[in-house]
């Protein structure tokens, strides 16, 4: 499927309704990346590692493998599809710190392509 819109790279600024979604941790300790940026600018919570919050929108990472990202990101996007009135912008969430690469992140987000108020990195 063809990606119409892309997140843009280094987001400084939100409208209203959208969403910054970021890499996370289980515990919520967003000390660094894109977490960091959720937490100083977006309303994203310390302490709260999963989900909604404030503009901001956590998936875990830093847990295990690809496959422990995979219930994180369906919830996310069961999510998404339930606020149409929000639009989403994903980051190039476990391909920083978390250390995964593009090409074993991207395709959990594949049913994402079908979800028209989520936005994906460049070639996700």
């Amino acid at each position: 499927m063809e990606q119409q819109r892309v997140t843009p790279e280094g987001i400084t600024h939100l409208e209203k309704n959208e969403i910054f979604v970021f890499g996370s941790n289980l515990e919520g300790a967003h000390g660094g990346g894109a977490a960091l940026m959720a937490y100083r600018k977006f309303g994203a919570v310390w302490g709260q590692g999963v989900g909604l919050q404030g503009q901001s929108y956590g998936i875990p990472t830093m847990q295990g493998s690809v496959e422990t990202i995979r219930p994180y990101v369906d919830e996310f996007i069961d999510f998404a599809r339930q606020h149409p009135e929000l639009t989403f912008l994903v980051t190039r969430v476990g391909c920083g710190i978390a250390g995964f690469l593009d090409e074993e992140i991207a395709p959990l987000f594949a049913e994402a392509h079908k979800v028209e108020n989520i936005v994906l990195p460049l070639g996700w």
